[in-house]
């Protein structure tokens, strides 16, 4: 018992260190099947003396074990930030702890029933689910880096996500583990009593049943995805991998704008006006992308909109989508902008006084832009990056953010309101387009509600230059890519750092045609890189609505309650009763 406590506490940071490499920069995702072994064997072994007060400590630790080294990135913009995130964070995995020492744990009262192995394992697997929905919606969430999240390098796994989400893939790793544990490791003599090999029997075959099943699902959802009607999309991706400071980028604006001219016309064949090679020399492709894309707040001019529709922007703004022009009129262009509300007076556009301002997606297409550019306002803006709640009230909230950030409080987005779907053409054919701007790739309850019937991409223009050469953006594309499969509509995103790719509806980067990666790296691997990358995207004409679509996070929801309900009745029976619990050692 003594050299327990002290293993326990290891057992704890092991197991929290051992998610946080689940995701990059490490990506050992083949040890998801583990890693919460050691942790469920301190929590099921505690004694009764201080046991809940000894679980929470020790699923804190575990907690903290996890996301300080997990969220790391976020040192780049702040310190303080970063810890205070990581011990908020860590309070979820705490209450499971205490639920799993418990309620949840199958060596603490009497071992009766054929599914008494399964039961504890399903209810200790729901409850670590559904505390994994809270954390990403309270206060409006940070659903990074679930344990399900883990499966971004096992896409077979990872096609369950479209019943219950990614979120709904947690349950898959801890009822394993749940059940493992209890079959090979005896800690009571009553383990070997009459009908425990049946009890074992049902425990291990519930196993096997729920791994062939997920991989079995897995492998008809990708076979399936190859042989739907599509419409073959062509884009133009171009990352300029501008450095900043915060939200402060290091570039001057006339580099900027010269910065996306040059590598986009470069892109399309055209130095000085004059067209001097094919887009791609293989001849594999079309001469000309459908869509060209730039990343979140690619130009610095900000877009000024009327009431009605009517727009205007700086002149510099215009002289960059003039220039660009000359490498083709037939392409539409997508770019994050800065939109704000404007009156026109005469031939000027004059901003609102008390003016909303949107961080926003901008569809400008080859003909007409002046009364068909279209704008998708953002909807989930980041606390302290986008918005600071209670600044008007607590301006001290506004120092912080300075001396943290070492940039100045510019002030707070509005959020946007529309959750229709952009329809943008593709020679001659109209395709819907799921609008996503920086982080709300990463939030599936929002994207969900854009699904409509018909051909549907999902477009993300994002900045992870606040977080430098870090694993941020990596973590950010490991989420992003889920939403793909939960919605089985295929996805496309730019982005300033990285990283930019085109990901199918079954979450790879993989041309399903020729093998090749879609993603923009340089010769060494790395996402940090300026250049351009032009991609094949199938959209399927008739994609399938997933549950996930129809049913959200209710499904989460649901079966959290059910897993508190399957450890929590058993448990306060067997106290009414009276039944000592079972011996520890």
């Amino acid at each position: 018992m003594k050299k327990l406590l002290f293993l326990r506490p290891l057992a704890a940071v092991a197991s929290g260190f051992g998610i946080a490499a689940l995701f990059p920069p490490y990506g050992l995702s083949q040890i998801i099947w583990i890693v919460l072994l050691p942790i469920l064997f301190a929590l099921w072994s505690l004694g009764e003396r201080r046991r809940k007060r000894n679980a929470f400590g020790l699923g804190l630790l575990t907690g903290l074990a996890f996301f300080l080294p997990n969220l790391a990135w976020l040192r780049s913009v702040s310190d303080v930030g970063w810890v205070a995130l990581s011990v908020y964070l860590a309070l979820f995995p705490a209450v499971w702890a205490l639920f799993a020492a418990t309620w949840g744990n199958p060596w603490r009262g009497e071992e009766r029933g054929l599914f008494h192995v399964p039961r504890h394992a399903l209810a200790c697997a729901l409850v670590w689910t559904g505390l994994e929905w809270l954390r990403s919606w309270l206060f409006t969430g940070f659903g990074w880096n679930t344990l399900g999240t883990g499966f971004h390098q096992t896409l077979i796994f990872a096609q369950s996500a479209d019943l219950l989400g990614a979120i709904g893939l947690s349950i898959l790793p801890v009822f394993v583990q749940g059940v493992l544990l209890q079959v090979f490791v005896r800690r009571v003599p009553r383990f070997q009593a009459d009908g425990m090999g049946m009890r074992r029997r049902i425990a291990l075959g519930s196993v096997v049943l729920v791994m062939v099943g997920s991989y079995g699902y897995g492998m008809w959802r990708m076979i399936s995805a190859l042989k739907v009607d599509s419409i073959r999309l062509n884009a133009l991706l171009v990352q300029l991998n501008i450095p900043q400071e915060a939200a402060h980028q290091l570039w001057s604006a006339t580099d900027i704008h010269l910065g996306y001219e040059d590598e986009t016309l470069e892109a399309l064949g055209v130095v000085d006006g004059e067209a001097v090679h094919p887009i791609n020399p293989q001849g594999k492709l079309p001469t000309k992308p459908d869509w060209v894309l730039w990343p979140e707040t690619a130009l610095t001019g900000r877009l000024l909109r009327t009431d009605n529709g009517e727009w205007a922007m700086g002149q510099d703004n215009y002289t960059t989508l003039d220039r660009i022009r000359e490498g083709g009129d037939d392409f539409t262009l997508m770019l994050g902008l800065n939109e704000m509300e404007a009156d026109r007076e005469g031939d000027e556009f004059v901003m609102k006084s008390d003016a909303r301002v949107w961080n926003s997606l901008a569809v400008i297409p080859a003909q007409n832009p002046e009364k068909e550019l279209q704008t998708f306002r953002k909807h989930h803006l980041v606390i302290f990056g986008e918005y600071i709640p209670f600044v008007d009230k607590l301006p001290f909230l506004a120092k912080i953010y300075e001396q943290q950030s070492g940039v100045k409080y510019g002030g707070a987005f509005s959020m946007g309101e529309s959750l229709d779907p952009l329809p943008v053409g593709i020679r001659g054919e109209t395709v819907g387009v799921i609008p996503s701007v920086c982080f709300e790739d990463t939030v599936p309850r929002l994207l969900r509600k854009f699904v409509r019937g018909g051909p549907q991409v999902i477009v993300n223009v994002t900045n992870d230059g606040w977080f430098k050469e870090s694993a941020g953006a990596a973590q950010h594309f490991a989420n992003a890519r889920f939403r793909a499969i939960e919605l089985r509509r295929p996805m496309i995103r730019c982005a300033n750092t990285g990283v930019s790719a085109a990901i199918t509806a079954t979450g790879s980067t993989v041309h399903p045609d020729g093998g090749k990666l879609q993603e923009l790296r340089d010769p060494s691997g790395s996402t940090f890189t300026r250049g351009h990358l032009l991609t094949e995207l199938d959209i399927p004409k008739n994609p399938p609505t997933t549950l996930y679509a129809i049913i959200g996070d209710w499904g989460v929801i649901v079966l959290a309650v059910v897993g508190v309900l399957l450890g929590a009745i058993p448990a306060l029976r067997e106290r009414k009763a009276g039944t000592p619990p079972l011996s520890p050692s």
